[in-house]
């Protein structure tokens, strides 16, 4: 397991910023990830049709967990917000922390 303080910018660990998504809605600029690229992809099209259908936060990482833990098995755990201060210890290879227009997404597998 590794500790991953998403609070650190991807300018920060030496690569970056990179934006995903389609054309429509806000592009995802992923801050810090440790994930192979194909699942940050999943990542950011999962959040992106969870913020197609919910508009409250919690619902919204509700969502990309339970689609996360179907997909991949358990346990994830999201936090989806604008304002809010993390630490958080994962499996190497299962973190990601990235936004969506004004909303921070954090994803990661302990």
């Amino acid at each position: 397991m590794t500790d991953a303080a998403p609070a650190t910018t991807s300018a920060e660990n030496g690569s970056s910023p990179r934006e995903n998504g389609g054309a429509s809605g806000p592009k995802a600029i992923i801050k810090n990830v440790d994930m192979v690229e194909e699942m940050q992809q999943e990542s950011v099209e999962v959040a992106t049709a969870a913020l197609e259908k919910y508009t409250i936060e919690k619902d919204i990482a509700a969502q990309i967990k339970k689609e996360f833990d179907r997909r991949h098995g358990p346990t994830w755990h999201v936090v989806v917000g604008k304002n809010f201060g993390s630490f958080v210890t994962h499996e190497t290879k299962h973190f990601i922390y990235f936004y969506v227009g004004h909303l921070a997404i954090l994803i990661w597998k302990s």
